[in-house]
């Protein structure tokens, strides 16, 4: 009995001992997370990450400033060019919200002439088939049951539908895709690969049916066992219309969801207005889509977006493309809508020097940035990290602006990022991301020290994005340790 006795007291010793070093470890760390940092070692403290082995190849541009008083707390290669992938939608959306203000709207009309009707598309992206069901509602209220002609005005804005500087293989998914005058649900249809009984083909599942009809499906898929890795790839053919699925899901994998860019935005549109016509109980005779536009006819219904304010969140929150490259046509038609409507260049070019115009007006360096898109999908845009800085800079007193960037661990694309940090809820930026590239430029409301402006882009990487995102996320809560001393 007293052996045991002595026993189990040495064992509690020993349990208490655990959980006493456990204890001080957890006290260490979290001291360690609270401990100051001071301005002056601010660069060391970030070089001691950003010199590790790892990255002695890839290319880093830091610039950190505070906001009222523009004292630079770090720098790196701040003045040099580096491709800044979704952060470019901080410009296009600090332009946006200067050049037509948050209560901004887009109108989508119908028009009608005895019995042809004439729909005019001017690149709404929040158009959905909620806001088309509404549009024929409003039609069928006014008593019309038939059409002999459904016209398309495709002329409001001018150019490719496409940037030409953008990858194959980028313009095939739907973040990718095409701008027109005309969009519906983003301009992208969805299907899913279903496995079926060993060794036959996956079934395809078109989330809307009366799509199948425009595809010719090359389908090389097969079920494998549970035990066999799923790998499936669908592509499009260069003339897009021939859908290329290749792969194989295992007998118990759940369906795989994909999702395409539309190839032709406007006669897509028109399908669609013509399938929910019908279902109205209105007949259509003919579908027409014309270049030319007509004045002084009747609106007979219309749909109006979201303001802006709304579409600037959507656009920076989610990181949404087409949304960037509808406001950048957008502003362009807005600024000198005759001008642009008979001008021989492309909506989207005139957008680009009204961008630029705007910037400089606000104060940045327009020699600090190249754009080629309004969106960071292009890899011939070019920003220095200093460019992004000032933008943030003139733009930080606009609410409309600051809230449309996610939230660190609460919203859009940092939802997931800071959670659980001293970063979290206090850090509000732009993220960025290509093959090779990682970024992420925004404002920090730091609890002990002045708020900061900061831009930190990578390049040239050959490691996994989640490891860059990881470091980059490492400098921000470093900055969060932050006091006057």
């Amino acid at each position: 009995m007293k052996l045991k006795y002595i026993s189990l007291l040495l064992l509690f010793f020993a349990q208490f001992g655990i959980k006493s070093a456990i204890a001080q470890t957890q006290s260490a760390v979290k001291q360690q997370s609270l401990q100051q940092l001071c301005p002056a070692q601010v660069a060391t403290a970030i070089e001691n990450i950003t010199n590790r082995p790892q990255f002695s190849r890839l290319r880093w541009g830091i610039s950190i400033q505070t906001l009222s008083s523009a004292q630079n707390l770090y720098s790196r290669d701040a003045q040099k060019f580096f491709i800044p992938a979704s952060n470019t939608k901080l410009f296009t959306t600090a332009a946006a919200l200067q050049r037509l203000g948050s209560q901004f709207q887009i109108r989508t009309s119908v028009y009608g002439s005895s019995d042809n009707l004439r729909i005019v598309g001017r690149g709404d992206p929040s158009f959905t088939n909620t806001q088309l069901q509404e549009l024929v509602q409003q039609l069928s209220w006014r008593g019309i049951r038939q059409v002999n002609q459904l016209i398309a005005e495709d002329s409001y804005f001018q150019g490719a539908v496409v940037n030409p500087t953008w990858e194959w293989e980028d313009i095939q998914a739907d973040y990718g895709a095409p701008f027109g005058n005309f969009i519906l649900n983003q301009n992208a249809v969805e299907l899913k690969l279903l496995p079926q009984q060993i060794g036959q083909p996956l079934r395809i599942q078109w989330t809307d049916p009366a799509e199948a009809v425009w595809w010719r499906v090359e389908n090389e898929t097969v079920t494998v066992s549970a035990e066999e890795t799923s790998t499936t790839s669908v592509s499009r053919d260069l003339k897009g219309t021939v859908l290329q699925i290749k792969g194989n899901l295992s007998v118990d994998a759940e369906p795989q969801s994909v999702s395409l860019a539309v190839v032709e935005p406007t006669a897509h549109f028109l399908r669609r207005f013509r399938l929910a016509l019908a279902n109205a109980g209105i007949t259509t005779q003919q579908l027409v889509i014309t270049r030319s536009s007509q004045e002084n006819a009747q609106e007979l219904a219309a749909i109006t977006s979201p303001p802006l304010a709304q579409l600037l969140i959507e656009t920076n929150q989610n990181s949404n493309n087409l949304y960037a490259e509808a406001l950048l046509r957008i502003i362009a038609r807005s600024a000198a809508p005759e001008a642009i409507a008979t001008s021989s260049d492309s909506t989207d070019h005139n957008g680009l020097e009204i961008v630029s115009n705007t910037l400089t007006t606000l104060g940045v360096n327009p020699n600090s940035y190249v754009l080629a898109d309004g969106s960071g999908l292009s890899r011939h845009n070019l920003a220095s990290p200093e460019a992004l800085v000032q933008t943030l800079r003139v733009m930080a007193s606009s609410t409309v602006y600051r809230n449309s960037l996610p939230v660190a661990g609460i919203s859009g694309t940092l939802k997931s990022r800071f959670q659980n940090t001293p970063a979290q809820g206090i850090l509000q930026a732009k993220t960025g991301s290509m093959s090779g590239i990682v970024t992420l430029s925004g404002y920090l409301n730091a609890t002990s020290y002045e708020p900061l402006i900061f831009s930190i882009l990578v390049n040239q990487s050959n490691l996994p994005a989640a490891e860059i995102r990881q470091t980059i996320d490492e400098i921000v809560i470093l900055l969060t340790r932050l006091r006057q001393c």
